[in-house]
């Protein structure tokens, strides 16, 4: 392996990822740090550039909740960071209001995101997957902690750090049938959904046939690009579900995003929190807006009309087996209400099968002995034993303790504050240690 290049310098905060959440926390803390005096702070992401869901944009998807949930709003609507500024300063304020919705498109939004990550350039470095973090020991405690990532060359880098935020969002799920043809460039996850069409071969005179597994958001929205994008493609939309169910939008379920349930989910027994966060899981998990459920049904009623069934919609369907065969991915299926097993070929497959949060656990492994299970503290921080001075705070992860908006936008203002709020606090703390605690951090890397 090539020597790792260290840098000598010892920053207050390195987050992990720089998606909406370490960008609303970006703004949170050179706000606050305007007051208070500035923290030195770095963020790292493997993309090569800004890009947020960049390979799920398709030209029709919208945002889910009002603009008026972006970066910074909730906590400071007079910042400059606003998605109403970034209208003002793009020239399109008055177009947007007269389009009479509150919902922008997903493309608006990225560039909106982009937009701001722009403004802290000097503090983010793109390209660069963080492989570990692990404890700077001294005395026998953790008094920082060092961050290993690797670039696009292959180049590792060794950072020192106070306190370090994990946001590296979900990883792909992807269902046991399908792990054999994880190498497979004809099944890929909807996260790549973009990239992966562009590279499909298309087979000489004959209609590409395609499956989209899943019944959520994304697998609609895949299936709406794909009849309206791909015109000669047949589609087949398999759900283990009877039906495509609507996403509960209403108002006063809508308040379960407030930031004001984060202290009620928080403050409950664990039981409690289960059954709450069970209870509102048709606000997010497997449903799909009624807008896009009506326009599929359309779809499927105009074949019935024309008689041409170009598409195929398969509920009550689960993945028994996917091999790859000379015909392409041949999906074993089964009809979970009569048990009648069938076989399918197709071209490509589309897995639209949602994300697992599990990687602040592989990322944080060198401090397990430090961390207990991950208990978390209402500002996020990870509760860890006495001899951890460091801090670890996540976000996207704490959905058992804050509940479902943690891995969601609505929240994004307001847990940026109360994060910058325990960091100002603590780094205070962290910096009142002795000047032999500093020699180490210096010489740390």
């Amino acid at each position: 392996m090539t020597q790792a290049i260290a840098s000598a310098v010892v920053h207050d905060l390195i987050g992990i990822g720089f998606g909406p959440s370490n960008l609303a926390l970006a703004i949170a803390l050179e706000e606050r740090g305007q007051v208070q005096g500035p923290l030195d702070v770095l963020f790292l992401d493997k993309q090569a550039d800004y890009r947020w869901h960049g390979n799920t944009l398709v030209s029709q998807s919208e945002l889910q909740i009002s603009f008026l949930k972006d970066l910074v709003t909730l906590r400071n609507p007079t910042s400059p960071y606003s998605f109403v500024n970034y209208l003002k300063a793009h020239g399109r304020l008055v177009d947007f209001i007269n389009l009479g919705t509150f919902y922008p498109c997903r493309m608006e939004f990225n560039d909106y995101l982009r937009w701001v990550a722009s403004h802290f350039a000097a503090q983010s470095r793109y390209g660069e997957e963080v492989l570990a973090i692990e404890p700077v020991l001294h005395l026998q405690q953790v008094e920082a902690l060092r961050v290993i990532s690797r670039d696009s060359h292959g180049q590792h880098h060794v950072r020192t750090t106070r306190s370090v935020v994990v946001s590296a969002g979900g990883t792909p799920r992807i269902p046991t049938a399908f792990k054999a043809l994880k190498d497979d460039s004809r099944v890929f996850h909807h996260s790549q959904y973009l990239a992966s069409m562009a590279k499909q071969p298309r087979v000489s005179s004959q209609p590409m046939r395609i499956a989209i597994i899943g019944g959520g958001q994304s697998a609609a929205e895949a299936f709406i690009d794909l009849n309206d994008s791909y015109p000669s493609a047949h589609v087949d939309l398999i759900l283990r579900g009877s039906a495509l169910k609507p996403a509960d939008d209403s108002p006063f379920v809508n308040e379960v995003f407030a930031p004001q349930f984060t202290d009620l989910v928080y403050q409950q027994n664990t039981a409690e929190r289960e059954r709450l966060i069970n209870e509102y899981q048709s606000t997010n998990y497997s449903v799909v807006d009624i807008d896009l459920i009506e326009r599929i049904y359309g779809i499927f009623y105009r074949q019935k009309v024309s008689g041409v069934a170009r598409h195929v919609f398969r509920s009550l369907t689960s993945i028994e087996n996917a091999v790859a065969d000379g015909q392409g991915i041949k999906l074993a299926l089964c009809n979970t209400a009569s048990g009648e097993l069938s076989e399918q070929h197709y071209d490509a497959v589309i897995l639209a099968t949602g994300y697992d949060r599990q990687l602040h656990r592989h990322l944080l492994a060198p401090l397990a002995e430090y961390l207990g299970d991950f208990e978390v503290d209402r500002d996020y921080r990870i509760v860890t034993d006495a001899r951890c001075k460091a801090s670890i705070y996540m976000q996207g992860f704490c959905q058992a303790s804050h509940g479902l908006s943690d891995t969601l936008l609505s929240v994004l203002p307001i847990r940026a504050e109360e994060i910058s709020a325990s960091l100002y606090t603590h780094d205070k703390q962290h910096k009142q240690n002795s000047v032999a605690v500093e020699r180490l951090l210096a010489t740390a890397i």
